[in-house]
């Protein structure tokens, strides 16, 4: 257990590694690429895709498979020993598949975040900006109160108040008194 934890972990960073080189360039997959198709199909210079790198699921847990089905033969002449369980083999898959999709992950949100870091210290700044201007609206506002009263008082003149009723007629107009 504790073997295929290591190899788990490992897995994971092999992944990530494998998905940025994969980002960087795809130089592997444009040679099979050429290989396999005719000039009108093969991939554009511009087309990012590699093995893992903007795969679907699918296609890179057949990939990456794949790739651990050779090691695996290549170890297995190599060295006479039974090291390559079955265990292993899934542990290895598994963490590779989810360090892609990890690296995948914290790649493009470092690239939002670069994208974004210009407009969000433009928001904060007029966050700060507008905090301020509050600030100074609620300073001004508990010292003039007085001011506006007496503006108010001078300029306009006051509506007579109609006479306010009294509880009980208030009352007798619902209908609980007689």
């Amino acid at each position: 257990m504790t073997l295929e934890l290591i190899v788990f972990i490992a897995a994971i960073l092999f992944g990530a590694l494998l998905y940025w080189r994969e980002s960087q360039g795809n130089k592997l997959y444009r040679f099979f690429n050429k290989l396999m198709y005719s000039k009108e199909l093969q991939m554009k210079p511009e087309d990012k895709k590699g093995f893992v790198h903007q795969q679907s699921f699918l296609l890179r847990l057949v990939f990456i498979t794949f790739l651990f089905l050779i090691g695996i033969v290549v170890a297995r002449f190599l060295i006479p020993i039974d090291l390559a369980t079955i265990s292993l083999f899934a542990s290895m898959i598994a963490g590779t598949v989810l360090g892609t999709y990890l690296a995948g992950f914290i790649f493009k949100s470092s690239e939002v975040i670069d994208e974004k870091s210009d407009s969000f210290e433009d928001v904060v700044q007029d966050t700060i900006e507008k905090g301020k201007d509050f600030i100074e609206d609620l300073k001004t506002k508990s010292e003039a109160p007085e001011e506006i009263e007496v503006k108010t008082s001078d300029t306009i003149e006051e509506a007579p108040e109609e006479p306010k009723k009294s509880a009980r007629d208030r009352l007798k107009d619902k209908g609980y008194l007689q």
